[in-house]
């Protein structure tokens, strides 16, 4: 295995256990019908690279394996991760990964907790919304910063 191949699959396990970590220890505002789970700002490095896709999806995973909601978080969490990281990877503004985020997990985890908990879907999917939104607009401008070092970009994020 090279070099290059060895530094993926290092930075994607740092992603995912970043991404893990921060969330359970969070718990009490990343479950649940009110959210606000502040790891999400990291799932906006889909917007640069595809290649982090595995770590933000598997981080989320093992997040989800903590959450209150059980196997439905895990099933449709993780694919609410997935999709938006997809969405996120095709448009490559950050501002609009914001908005894809915001949607696509307002709309599934929605989904979930009308399944799950047979809360009301509209009112859950825009409480989602508005909490998966405000934060990933927030990190939207976090990375709009980041995007000024250069050195950070080029060596680690667009390689």
């Amino acid at each position: 295995m090279n070099n290059k191949k060895v530094q993926l699959i290092v930075m994607n396990a740092m992603i995912g256990a970043a991404y893990a970590v921060l969330t359970i220890l969070i718990s009490p505002i990343a479950y649940g019908a009110v959210q606000m789970r502040l790891t999400e700002i990291i799932v906006l490095l889909a917007c640069y690279n595809k290649k982090f896709i595995p770590g933000l999806t598997i981080g989320c995973l093992l997040a989800n394996l903590a959450s209150p909601m059980g196997l439905y978080d895990i099933c449709f969490g993780t694919a609410a991760t997935l999709i938006a990281c997809l969405g996120m990877y095709y448009v490559k503004n950050v501002f609009a990964g914001a908005l894809i985020g915001g949607v696509v997990n307002g709309l599934i985890v929605g989904l979930e907790l009308y399944l799950a908990l047979e809360l009301p879907f509209m009112i859950n999917a825009f409480y989602v919304f508005i909490g998966e939104f405000i934060v990933l607009i927030i990190g939207a401008f976090l990375f709009k910063c980041l995007e000024k070092n250069k050195k950070l970009m080029n060596n680690y994020i667009l390689e």
